[in-house]
Protein backbone atom coordinates (compact mmCIF):
# COMPACT_ATOMS: atom_id res chain seq x y z
CA UNK A 1 0.00 0.00 0.00
CA UNK A 2 2.89 2.22 0.43
CA UNK A 3 4.43 1.81 -2.79
CA UNK A 4 0.45 2.76 -4.29
CA UNK A 5 1.24 6.10 -1.89
CA UNK A 6 4.51 6.70 -3.31
CA UNK A 7 3.26 6.37 -6.93
CA UNK A 8 0.04 8.81 -6.25
CA UNK A 9 2.93 11.59 -4.89
CA UNK A 10 5.35 10.66 -8.39
CA UNK A 11 1.90 10.73 -10.68
CA UNK A 12 1.30 14.43 -8.99
CA UNK A 13 5.36 15.92 -9.61
CA UNK A 14 5.03 14.41 -12.93
CA UNK A 15 2.29 16.03 -13.87
CA UNK A 16 2.89 19.56 -11.95
CA UNK A 17 6.49 19.93 -13.67
CA UNK A 18 4.97 18.09 -16.85
CA UNK A 19 2.88 20.82 -16.95
CA UNK A 20 5.39 23.74 -16.18
CA UNK A 21 8.01 22.20 -19.01
CA UNK A 22 5.00 22.07 -21.46
CA UNK A 23 4.41 25.51 -20.96
CA UNK A 24 7.51 26.90 -21.21
CA UNK A 25 8.97 25.03 -23.84
CA UNK A 26 5.94 25.84 -26.15
CA UNK A 27 5.30 29.37 -25.20
CA UNK A 28 9.23 30.01 -25.70
CA UNK A 29 8.91 28.23 -29.53
CA UNK A 30 5.72 30.37 -29.79
CA UNK A 31 7.98 33.12 -29.18
CA UNK A 32 10.43 32.26 -31.12
CA UNK A 33 8.73 32.38 -34.17
CA UNK A 34 7.47 35.56 -33.77
CA UNK A 35 3.85 34.88 -32.17
CA UNK A 36 2.32 37.91 -30.67
CA UNK A 37 2.46 37.79 -26.83
CA UNK A 38 -1.83 37.91 -26.21
CA UNK A 39 -1.77 34.93 -28.57
CA UNK A 40 0.44 32.75 -26.43
CA UNK A 41 -1.13 33.84 -23.62
CA UNK A 42 -4.74 32.82 -24.66
CA UNK A 43 -3.63 29.34 -26.50
CA UNK A 44 -0.76 28.22 -25.55
CA UNK A 45 -0.59 28.94 -22.03
CA UNK A 46 -4.48 28.96 -21.61
CA UNK A 47 -4.38 24.94 -22.80
CA UNK A 48 -0.84 24.22 -21.44
CA UNK A 49 -1.84 25.15 -17.37
CA UNK A 50 -5.22 22.66 -18.20
CA UNK A 51 -2.82 19.77 -19.61
CA UNK A 52 -3.27 17.85 -16.01
CA UNK A 53 -7.13 17.98 -16.11
CA UNK A 54 -7.58 17.33 -19.80
CA UNK A 55 -5.16 14.62 -20.13
CA UNK A 56 -6.24 13.08 -16.47
CA UNK A 57 -10.08 12.94 -17.67
CA UNK A 58 -9.47 11.68 -21.46
CA UNK A 59 -7.42 8.79 -19.87
CA UNK A 60 -10.25 8.34 -17.06
CA UNK A 61 -12.95 8.60 -19.57
CA UNK A 62 -11.10 5.95 -21.93
CA UNK A 63 -10.70 3.32 -18.91
CA UNK A 64 -14.44 4.30 -18.31
CA UNK A 65 -14.04 6.00 -15.06
CA UNK A 66 -16.41 8.79 -15.99
CA UNK A 67 -17.11 9.57 -12.35
CA UNK A 68 -13.09 10.16 -11.95
CA UNK A 69 -13.31 12.38 -15.29
CA UNK A 70 -16.36 14.59 -14.13
CA UNK A 71 -14.98 14.54 -10.63
CA UNK A 72 -11.88 15.69 -11.34
CA UNK A 73 -13.29 18.94 -13.11
CA UNK A 74 -15.89 19.55 -11.13
CA UNK A 75 -13.34 19.20 -7.96
CA UNK A 76 -11.08 21.42 -9.45
CA UNK A 77 -13.23 24.09 -10.10
CA UNK A 78 -14.48 24.09 -6.51
CA UNK A 79 -10.60 23.93 -5.30
CA UNK A 80 -9.64 26.95 -7.96
CA UNK A 81 -12.27 29.29 -6.38
CA UNK A 82 -12.63 28.10 -2.71
CA UNK A 83 -9.07 26.31 -1.95
CA UNK A 84 -6.68 28.38 -4.03
CA UNK A 85 -8.07 32.08 -4.25
CA UNK A 86 -9.21 31.66 -1.01
CA UNK A 87 -5.87 30.76 0.48
CA UNK A 88 -4.13 33.85 -1.90
CA UNK A 89 -6.26 36.47 -1.12
CA UNK A 90 -6.67 35.24 2.92
CA UNK A 91 -2.07 36.11 2.29
CA UNK A 92 -2.49 39.47 0.90
CA UNK A 93 -6.37 41.01 -0.76
CA UNK A 94 -6.96 40.14 -4.10
CA UNK A 95 -8.35 43.03 -6.72
CA UNK A 96 -9.32 41.80 -10.27
CA UNK A 97 -10.04 43.83 -13.61
CA UNK A 98 -13.87 44.96 -13.49
CA UNK A 99 -14.30 43.05 -17.02
CA UNK A 100 -13.63 39.75 -14.66
CA UNK A 101 -16.86 40.69 -12.75
CA UNK A 102 -18.63 41.71 -15.21
CA UNK A 103 -18.59 39.27 -17.62
CA UNK A 104 -15.92 36.76 -17.55
CA UNK A 105 -17.47 35.34 -13.55
CA UNK A 106 -21.15 35.57 -15.31
CA UNK A 107 -19.63 33.59 -18.24
CA UNK A 108 -18.00 30.73 -16.10
CA UNK A 109 -21.67 30.87 -14.09
CA UNK A 110 -23.88 30.44 -17.59
CA UNK A 111 -21.33 27.80 -18.64
CA UNK A 112 -21.63 25.54 -15.43
CA UNK A 113 -25.79 25.63 -15.56
CA UNK A 114 -25.10 24.54 -19.14
CA UNK A 115 -23.12 21.60 -17.97
CA UNK A 116 -25.80 20.93 -15.24
CA UNK A 117 -28.50 20.69 -17.38
CA UNK A 118 -26.69 18.06 -19.98
CA UNK A 119 -26.02 15.79 -17.17
CA UNK A 120 -29.76 15.86 -15.98
CA UNK A 121 -29.69 12.41 -17.90
CA UNK A 122 -27.25 11.17 -16.19
CA UNK A 123 -24.88 11.23 -19.99
CA UNK A 124 -23.16 13.55 -21.29
CA UNK A 125 -23.30 12.44 -24.84
CA UNK A 126 -20.47 12.92 -28.34
CA UNK A 127 -22.63 15.71 -29.36
CA UNK A 128 -22.85 17.57 -26.29
CA UNK A 129 -19.12 16.96 -25.86
CA UNK A 130 -18.49 18.76 -29.40
CA UNK A 131 -20.97 21.91 -28.36
CA UNK A 132 -18.87 22.04 -24.87
CA UNK A 133 -15.57 21.81 -27.29
CA UNK A 134 -16.37 24.39 -29.66
CA UNK A 135 -17.49 26.73 -26.69
CA UNK A 136 -13.98 26.60 -25.76
CA UNK A 137 -12.58 27.49 -29.50
CA UNK A 138 -15.72 30.28 -29.33
CA UNK A 139 -14.19 31.65 -26.09
CA UNK A 140 -10.29 32.06 -27.78
CA UNK A 141 -11.49 33.57 -30.21
CA UNK A 142 -13.96 36.05 -28.34
CA UNK A 143 -10.75 37.01 -25.61
CA UNK A 144 -8.44 37.39 -28.65
CA UNK A 145 -10.97 39.87 -30.17
CA UNK A 146 -11.61 41.56 -26.67
CA UNK A 147 -7.31 41.38 -25.96
CA UNK A 148 -6.90 43.32 -29.45
CA UNK A 149 -9.77 45.98 -29.16
CA UNK A 150 -8.23 46.69 -25.44
CA UNK A 151 -4.30 46.82 -27.04
CA UNK A 152 -5.53 49.07 -29.34
CA UNK A 153 -7.02 51.08 -26.78
CA UNK A 154 -4.19 51.47 -24.48
CA UNK A 155 -1.91 48.37 -24.41
CA UNK A 156 -2.68 46.75 -21.38
CA UNK A 157 -3.50 43.08 -22.34
CA UNK A 158 -0.02 42.89 -24.62
CA UNK A 159 1.59 43.90 -21.13
CA UNK A 160 -0.40 41.52 -19.04
CA UNK A 161 0.71 39.09 -21.16
CA UNK A 162 4.52 39.89 -21.57
CA UNK A 163 4.82 40.50 -17.68
CA UNK A 164 3.26 36.56 -17.42
CA UNK A 165 5.49 35.26 -20.22
CA UNK A 166 8.41 36.90 -18.95
CA UNK A 167 7.11 34.79 -15.09
CA UNK A 168 7.22 31.69 -17.34
CA UNK A 169 10.40 32.44 -18.40
CA UNK A 170 12.32 32.20 -22.37
CA UNK A 171 14.47 29.05 -23.81
CA UNK A 172 16.52 30.31 -26.92
CA UNK A 173 17.42 27.27 -28.39
CA UNK A 174 15.09 25.58 -30.50
CA UNK A 175 16.42 22.11 -29.80
CA UNK A 176 15.63 23.07 -25.89
CA UNK A 177 12.18 24.64 -26.80
CA UNK A 178 11.41 21.17 -28.48
CA UNK A 179 13.11 18.54 -25.48
CA UNK A 180 10.79 20.51 -23.16
CA UNK A 181 7.36 20.03 -25.12
CA UNK A 182 8.47 16.41 -25.58
CA UNK A 183 9.31 15.93 -22.00
CA UNK A 184 6.62 17.65 -20.73
CA UNK A 185 4.09 15.83 -22.74
CA UNK A 186 5.42 12.57 -21.60
CA UNK A 187 5.10 14.07 -18.05
CA UNK A 188 1.70 15.37 -18.11
CA UNK A 189 0.75 11.71 -19.59
CA UNK A 190 2.57 9.17 -17.34
CA UNK A 191 1.74 11.33 -14.48
CA UNK A 192 -1.78 10.89 -15.03
CA UNK A 193 -2.06 7.32 -15.90
CA UNK A 194 0.60 6.67 -12.49
CA UNK A 195 -2.13 9.20 -10.53
CA UNK A 196 -5.19 7.40 -12.10
CA UNK A 197 -3.36 3.73 -11.10
CA UNK A 198 -2.21 4.55 -7.66
CA UNK A 199 -5.63 6.02 -7.11
CA UNK A 200 -7.84 3.27 -7.87
CA UNK A 201 -6.31 0.39 -5.80
CA UNK A 202 -6.65 3.42 -3.29
CA UNK A 203 -10.22 3.80 -3.61
CA UNK A 204 -10.47 -0.25 -4.09
CA UNK A 205 -8.78 -0.57 -0.30
CA UNK A 206 -10.93 1.82 1.26
CA UNK A 207 -14.09 1.22 0.12
CA UNK A 208 -14.83 4.85 -1.72
CA UNK A 209 -16.10 5.53 -4.91
CA UNK A 210 -14.95 7.00 -7.90
CA UNK A 211 -16.69 10.38 -7.57
CA UNK A 212 -14.82 10.83 -3.95
CA UNK A 213 -11.49 10.00 -5.83
CA UNK A 214 -11.87 12.61 -8.38
CA UNK A 215 -13.49 15.21 -6.18
CA UNK A 216 -10.68 15.09 -3.80
CA UNK A 217 -7.73 13.55 -4.39
CA UNK A 218 -7.30 13.80 -8.28
CA UNK A 219 -8.89 17.36 -8.29
CA UNK A 220 -6.25 18.62 -5.68
CA UNK A 221 -3.24 17.15 -7.62
CA UNK A 222 -4.86 18.83 -10.81
CA UNK A 223 -5.10 22.09 -9.54
CA UNK A 224 -1.43 22.26 -8.07
CA UNK A 225 0.38 23.94 -11.11
CA UNK A 226 -2.90 27.00 -9.76
CA UNK A 227 -2.34 26.42 -6.19
CA UNK A 228 1.57 26.97 -6.02
CA UNK A 229 0.88 30.16 -8.75
CA UNK A 230 -1.35 31.50 -7.00
CA UNK A 231 -0.13 31.21 -3.79
CA UNK A 232 3.85 32.11 -4.55
CA UNK A 233 2.27 34.90 -6.49
CA UNK A 234 0.48 36.48 -3.38
CA UNK A 235 4.09 36.05 -1.36
CA UNK A 236 5.15 38.42 -4.32
CA UNK A 237 2.30 40.68 -4.27
CA UNK A 238 1.56 40.08 -8.21
CA UNK A 239 -2.24 38.86 -8.00
CA UNK A 240 -3.40 41.70 -10.54
CA UNK A 241 -4.36 39.06 -13.23
CA UNK A 242 -4.77 35.87 -10.70
CA UNK A 243 -8.66 36.08 -10.44
CA UNK A 244 -8.84 36.18 -14.45
CA UNK A 245 -6.61 33.38 -14.79
CA UNK A 246 -8.59 30.77 -12.25
CA UNK A 247 -11.93 31.67 -13.94
CA UNK A 248 -10.53 30.79 -17.55
CA UNK A 249 -9.05 27.48 -16.27
CA UNK A 250 -12.66 26.81 -14.75
CA UNK A 251 -14.00 27.84 -17.85
CA UNK A 252 -11.40 25.86 -19.80
CA UNK A 253 -11.87 23.26 -17.21
CA UNK A 254 -15.48 22.67 -18.47
CA UNK A 255 -15.47 23.48 -21.98
CA UNK A 256 -12.09 21.42 -23.33
CA UNK A 257 -11.79 18.99 -20.26
CA UNK A 258 -15.04 17.31 -20.07
CA UNK A 259 -15.76 18.28 -23.90
CA UNK A 260 -12.77 16.32 -24.98
CA UNK A 261 -13.47 13.07 -22.56
CA UNK A 262 -16.90 13.01 -23.67
CA UNK A 263 -15.99 13.15 -27.50
CA UNK A 264 -13.30 10.16 -26.69
CA UNK A 265 -15.85 8.56 -25.05
CA UNK A 266 -19.61 9.77 -23.88
CA UNK A 267 -19.39 9.57 -20.18
CA UNK A 268 -21.99 7.77 -18.39
CA UNK A 269 -23.36 8.68 -14.70
CA UNK A 270 -23.58 5.68 -12.71
CA UNK A 271 -25.98 5.45 -10.21
CA UNK A 272 -27.93 8.69 -11.89
CA UNK A 273 -26.85 12.38 -11.83
CA UNK A 274 -29.43 12.75 -8.57
CA UNK A 275 -29.46 9.32 -7.36
CA UNK A 276 -25.45 9.79 -7.22
CA UNK A 277 -24.89 13.28 -5.48
CA UNK A 278 -23.42 14.74 -7.79
CA UNK A 279 -25.87 17.07 -8.50
CA UNK A 280 -24.66 18.69 -5.14
CA UNK A 281 -21.33 18.69 -6.33
CA UNK A 282 -22.48 20.79 -9.39
CA UNK A 283 -24.43 23.14 -6.75
CA UNK A 284 -21.09 24.03 -4.54
CA UNK A 285 -19.29 24.20 -7.63
CA UNK A 286 -21.47 27.04 -8.86
CA UNK A 287 -22.56 28.38 -5.03
CA UNK A 288 -18.47 29.27 -4.72
CA UNK A 289 -18.48 30.63 -7.89
CA UNK A 290 -21.52 32.80 -7.08
CA UNK A 291 -20.03 33.96 -3.89
CA UNK A 292 -16.96 35.28 -5.12
CA UNK A 293 -19.01 37.41 -7.74
CA UNK A 294 -21.16 39.09 -4.84
CA UNK A 295 -17.64 39.23 -2.66
CA UNK A 296 -16.41 41.25 -5.58
CA UNK A 297 -19.46 43.19 -7.40
CA UNK A 298 -18.95 46.33 -6.25
CA UNK A 299 -14.93 47.08 -5.06
CA UNK A 300 -14.09 44.09 -7.30
CA UNK A 301 -11.45 42.93 -4.57
CA UNK A 302 -11.66 39.74 -2.21
CA UNK A 303 -10.24 40.84 1.31
CA UNK A 304 -8.78 38.66 3.93
CA UNK A 305 -11.57 37.77 5.33
CA UNK A 306 -13.85 37.10 1.87
CA UNK A 307 -10.45 34.75 1.71
CA UNK A 308 -11.20 33.08 5.22
CA UNK A 309 -14.78 32.37 4.32
CA UNK A 310 -13.81 30.72 0.67
CA UNK A 311 -11.39 28.07 2.64
CA UNK A 312 -13.94 27.79 5.42
CA UNK A 313 -16.62 26.87 2.32
CA UNK A 314 -13.81 24.67 1.19
CA UNK A 315 -13.25 22.32 4.36
CA UNK A 316 -16.96 22.27 4.81
CA UNK A 317 -17.16 20.64 1.44
CA UNK A 318 -14.68 17.92 2.25
CA UNK A 319 -15.85 16.89 5.53
CA UNK A 320 -18.99 17.02 3.42
CA UNK A 321 -17.41 14.53 0.93
CA UNK A 322 -15.96 12.46 3.52
CA UNK A 323 -19.44 12.12 5.64
CA UNK A 324 -20.81 10.96 2.25
CA UNK A 325 -17.94 8.27 1.66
Amino acid sequence: MILQYVLLILGFALLYFGAEWLVKGSSSLAKGLGISPVVIGLTVVAFGTSAPELVVSIIASIQNKSMIAVGNVVGSNICNIALVLGAASFLIPITANSSVVKRDIPLMLAISVYLLLISLNSEISRFEGVTLFTGVILYTLFNFYISKKETLAGGNSVRAAEAELEDIGYIKSRTSQILLIIVGIAGVVFGAQILIDAAIIIMKKFGVNEKFIGLTIVAFGTSLPELATSVVAALRKEMDISIGNLVGSNVFNILSVIGAAAIVRPISIPGGFIESGLIIDYCVMMFVSGLTWLMMRKNFTVSRSNGFILLCCYVSYLVYLIYMA
